[in-house]
């Protein structure tokens, strides 16, 4: 045991300093549960977690019974405390979104849960400069939990994971909102990075950290520089709220697709139009610009459908 400790501190200096990983060490027999495991940053914080030599259970909304054992389902609270068995700390993901309705509910009833169980930290992503995913976050901090929140701008990965990919593919991005707009996308890399000190370092606890890219682009810049990494003619076409929604209704059904609609045409209205030195201080570097991110996904085919 007492080789396994050295060999853990000169792990831990070698990679910066001993403070992150002591949390670890006085717990190294507890758990990290991912919630939103399989997501953009879900599943690459489990990564990063899982190459630090940290045990980590994935639970996830999607194909549930065959990611999580045991299973979790927002929807049903039966399932939660099982997950948090043996936890130490847990990262939320939480799905469909953060400012959707009930999810303060949903959110602040899982914190209880935490505590009760002994869970000792959560590290909440939440969504920049959206009032109803502030109330969420209030819902877990009433439970007194141990909180750090994230509160990130646009992932750039949207344009090549997510729904926005297929837009890229199209040849069109269409969304409600302007295309002069300046939106500071952050890399979802540096966020799970930024999650995983939070996760693994006492000085985060108590922290809300506004995530940002180094510099804004708006969505007429952000279909140019697509359009040089993936050769193909993208464009940017602005939408109303409601054009938005009809055209999103077939594919996540009236109620979520007149919800989008509203969060997107608020969000991209320029309130969100500043940069952050947060992950820089964090990370001791300067987030990964929305350029680089796109031309490696380009190299990778992200866009070759």
């Amino acid at each position: 045991m007492h080789e396994r400790n050295d060999a853990l501190k000169l792990w831990a200096w070698r990679c910066g300093g001993a403070e992150p990983i002591l949390w670890f060490m006085k717990n190294e027999a507890k758990t990290i549960v991912v919630l939103g495991g399989t997501g953009k940053t879900g599943r690459r914080v489990a990564t990063l977690l899982t190459a630090r030599g940290v045990r980590v259970r994935i639970a996830s909304h999607r194909n549930a019974s065959r990611l999580s054992s045991p299973r979790f389902d927002w929807a049903d609270p039966t399932t939660w405390r099982p997950v948090l068995e043996g936890t130490g700390a847990i990262y939320v993901a939480y799905h469909p979104d953060i400012a959707a309705p009930g999810a303060a509910g949903f959110l602040g009833e899982l914190a209880k849960l935490a505590v009760a169980s002994g869970v000792r930290r959560i590290v909440l992503l939440s969504g920049r400069g959206e009032p109803h995913a502030a109330v969420s976050e209030q819902a877990m901090r009433e439970s007194r939990i141990d909180l750090t929140v994230l509160r990130a701008a646009w992932f750039t990965q949207n344009f090549s994971e997510g729904a926005f990919a297929d837009f890229v593919a199209r040849g069109e991005i269409s969304l409600p909102g302007p295309g002069n707009v300046g939106e500071p996308f952050i890399d979802a890399e540096d966020i799970a990075e930024v999650a995983v000190a939070a996760l693994l370092d006492d000085a985060h606890i108590g922290k809300t950290w506004e995530l940002t890219g180094p510099r804004l682009v708006t969505l007429d810049e952000a279909a140019a520089e697509l359009s040089m990494a993936s050769g193909r003619r993208v464009r940017y076409v602005p939408a109303t709220t409601g054009e938005f929604t009809r055209a999103s209704t077939a594919h996540v059904g009236v109620e979520y697709a007149t919800f989008l609609g509203e969060l997107f045409t608020f969000l991209l209205d320029g309130h969100n139009s500043s940069m952050t030195d947060h992950v820089e201080r964090v990370l001791g570097r300067k987030p990964r610009d929305f350029r680089e991110h796109v031309n490696d996904a380009a190299r990778t085919g992200a866009w070759a459908r």
